[in-house]
């Protein structure tokens, strides 16, 4: 069956390869729903992890991928632990990576009352069983079909099928069984960031990219030893979203380990590449409203932009998953105003 493909900037639809000798050179977006790539896909009840929205009826399983066979591939595959964001994957693709948006059994964090989110040991393992599909945590039982990591493979699989242009094949493990995450950067905003930290603590990726994050304030994963080196991790955020102002965000990069890299710099006075620095901030104005900070780092209708309707952060988003990992900024000392210990009382 022939798939349909939106050629970007044209408004135009190509239908296979009906009209052309060559494959289309063109920014590829595709999407499909995770139950019909893989059969053994469940619904979690549970944790509210439908197939379908209960009011709507929309799809809450669909997946998203891009790349862009214009530009030189990095031979990277962008992650992404949240919604799908149209306006980040335009330009991840822009930068020669290719993106997925996987959905996956994630929805676990309203299932629980306060005190298992701020026990101290929960969240993470909450965590790293919907990542991984392995059994991490008692509270819930997350199948190997609906974790992120088969969930990606899947797909990567199927979009090598369907979009041979891509070359997603080489994003597979050598032997075929599961993805190559030495080549991945995984990434999300929020709730998705954290994961994304807590995932490459367990599995060695190439990046990770958090925006708006990590959180798990009352945990300690964040000081475990890493299967990813901390010199990969690279974290972005508004100095009026709450987890900046309640020293979730400060405190995480510390147990990570990022002030080994250089300062906190705030981006709306530098240029690129900002020290090297791992720990990104800004002040840009949202009206002190902290709901805008909290998304205002991605590109989106939240996002800041100048006075000409540009927005603020090209600069910001490109560094964050192209700058070599090995160009690091001077250590700094761990800052004492950023508030260490916040166990639950």
């Amino acid at each position: 069956m022939k798939s349909s493909f939106l050629a970007a900037g044209s408004g135009l639809f190509l239908f296979g390869s009906l009209f052309a000798a060559e494959p289309a050179v063109q920014r590829y977006d595709l999407s499909k729903r995770a139950s019909e790539i893989d059969p053994r896909t469940r619904e979690h009840p549970e944790i509210d992890f439908l197939f379908n929205d209960k009011k709507t009826g929309k799809p809450r399983d669909l997946q998203h991928a891009v790349v862009d066979t214009r530009v030189p591939a990095r031979g990277r595959l962008v992650v992404w632990l949240m919604d799908h964001n149209a306006g980040l994957f335009e330009r991840v693709s822009s930068y020669g990576l290719h993106g997925i948006q996987v959905s996956y059994a994630n929805s676990y964090l309203s299932a629980f009352g306060k005190e298992v989110l701020n026990d101290g040991t929960s969240i993470g393992k909450l965590r790293l069983e919907a990542a991984t599909g392995e059994d991490f945590s008692p509270l819930m039982d997350i199948p190997k079909p609906d974790g992120m990591m088969e969930r990606a493979f899947q797909f990567v699989k199927w979009l090598g099928k369907e979009n041979p242009q891509g070359h997603w094949e080489q994003f597979l493990s050598s032997d075929g069984s599961g993805i190559a995450w030495e080549k991945v950067i995984v990434c999300g905003i929020s709730h998705g960031s954290t994961t994304a930290a807590r995932f490459a603590k367990h599995q060695r990726v190439d990046r990770v990219v958090m925006f708006s994050g990590p959180r798990d304030n009352t945990e300690t994963w964040q000081g475990f030893p890493s299967a990813t080196p901390s010199n990969r991790f690279f974290g972005f955020t508004h100095v009026l979203d709450g987890g900046w102002v309640g020293d979730h965000y400060c405190r995480s990069w510390q147990m990570l380990g990022l002030h080994k890299y250089g300062s906190v710099v705030t981006v709306d006075q530098a240029q690129p590449p900002y020290g090297n620095s791992r720990r990104l901030i800004t002040s840009s104005d949202v009206n002190q409203d902290g709901k805008r900070a909290h998304t205002t780092v991605v590109p989106g209708g939240t996002s800041g932009k100048d006075s000409a309707g540009r927005f603020l952060y090209e600069d910001v988003w490109r560094y964050l998953f192209t700058h070599p990992v090995d160009e690091t900024g001077e250590a700094v000392d761990l800052d004492p105003a950023c508030r260490m210990d916040q166990s639950a009382k």
